[in-house]
């Protein structure tokens, strides 16, 4: 449970899935979350999972009233990577790119 204030007057509910990848998380997976979101009546939820979801999960989620958000395996590590959560650098390597006016004609004309 997220408290989106101090007060807690409006709270997020997440709940997360660690599936394999050929585990999909299907439509009564979101209905019973988002039945269990109506039993604390609230109205937001994170629904988590490092596998994928059906496009059955997914139509459902969209179609209720809660505002129900997504977040699946390639998202999850996506964020990850980007707000470091969870995840180190194991390698820095550098691009060169050549620069073509090192390379370019001196005004005297000399190459």
């Amino acid at each position: 449970m997220i408290r989106e204030d101090r007060l807690g007057l409006d709270v997020i509910y997440v709940q997360a899935k660690r599936w394999s990848r050929e585990r999909t998380v299907k439509r009564p997976d979101i209905q019973q979350f988002v039945g269990a979101l109506h039993g604390k009546h609230a109205a937001k939820g994170v629904f988590i999972t490092t596998s994928s979801f059906s496009r059955g999960a997914t139509d459902y989620a969209a179609s209720v009233n809660s505002r129900v958000i997504l977040i699946d395996g390639k998202e999850l590590a996506q964020l990850m990577i980007d707000y470091d959560v969870g995840v180190f650098v194991a390698e820095r390597f550098e691009l060169k790119k050549v620069d073509s006016d090192y390379f370019s004609p001196d005004d005297d004309g000399a190459a």
